[in-house]
């Protein structure tokens, strides 16, 4: 089955006075490329979170943030006394008519107002946050399955279209042929000079033979077919997706250029149409 890189995970929980809230985001991206926002008493765990992260979502733009809200009255920031009543003690220098309360208000915002003290990361508060973490990838996880399946979906319909295409340039086939040697024989008409039937005849097959296209028909089918069962893997296939798709390009290009049929090339620009939304929509699959 086929996972997007777009999605968004988000899971939470209460644990000792405090809430713990952890959103996951990805968007499409050739590599890993993973920011992880934390508090700062957490950051002696930021490689572990990167490498969990990096396990289970492989690829993509990802971004991780962790919230942590004190729900208690317990607080770890105190307010610094001398140094805020050396604050109000200067600012009354400078203006001794000073209200008290509106410098005390200027004085809690001064440096070192407040003290907070490192808490230390005990591991059962940590085995909570990674239960948390787990929970926020499971839901990425599902919401990457989801987006893929409606890429599959996309994908299965342009696949089609590009099929019943091929079925329309077959038909086509003989009336073009058919064609291309009555424009031959009409410009050797013009040209009033005798020639010579069997060396013509000749010279119609290498030229006809030149213009065949069975051979791209086949690999062209051969890539569509390739392309449904990469899609099918339970392997993570957007790479290889790519390129089947640059394969099937370089098919139905060669089609249009060998055509010299204003209906079959008509087709062929309807396939490119297809091929290129397919192309498109592949960089957002793992």
């Amino acid at each position: 089955m086929l996972h997007s890189m777009t999605g968004y995970g988000k899971a939470s929980c209460e644990y000792n006075n405090k809430k713990i809230v952890i959103e996951i985001k990805s968007l499409n991206s050739k590599n890993l490329d993973l920011s992880v926002r934390l508090p700062q008493s957490y950051k002696e765990k930021e490689l572990e979170i990167r490498n969990t992260i990096a396990q289970v979502l492989e690829r993509g733009k990802i971004e991780c943030s962790i919230f942590i809200e004190v729900t208690g009255e317990e607080t770890s920031a105190t307010i610094n006394g001398p140094i805020v009543r050396s604050y109000i003690s200067q600012m009354k220098k400078i203006i001794p008519s000073a209200d008290e309360t509106e410098l005390m208000k200027m004085a809690v915002r001064m440096p070192d107002a407040l003290k907070v003290e490192r808490i230390e990361l005990d591991e059962q508060e940590w085995s909570v946050i990674k239960n948390v973490l787990t929970e926020a990838l499971a839901n990425i996880q599902e919401f990457r399955l989801q987006e893929g399946e409606k890429l599959g979906a996309d994908f299965k319909t342009r696949i089609e279209n590009i099929r019943a295409n091929m079925g329309a340039i077959a038909l086509l086939e003989t009336e073009r042929i058919t064609t291309i040697k009555e424009r031959l024989l009409q410009n050797l008409k013009e040209l009033e000079v005798n020639i010579d039937e069997s060396r013509y005849a000749q010279e119609v097959i290498y030229y006809i033979e030149k213009l065949d296209i069975n051979e791209e028909q086949v690999r062209l089918a051969n890539h569509l077919d390739y392309f449904m069962e990469t899609m099918n893997s339970n392997e993570n296939s957007g790479r290889k997706l790519g390129f089947i798709g640059q394969e099937m390009g370089r098919e139905i290009n060669t089609m249009g250029s060998k055509s010299n049929h204003a209906a079959m090339q008509k087709l062929v620009v309807e396939m490119k149409d297809e091929l290129e939304k397919i192309k498109e929509q592949v960089l957002n699959v793992l």
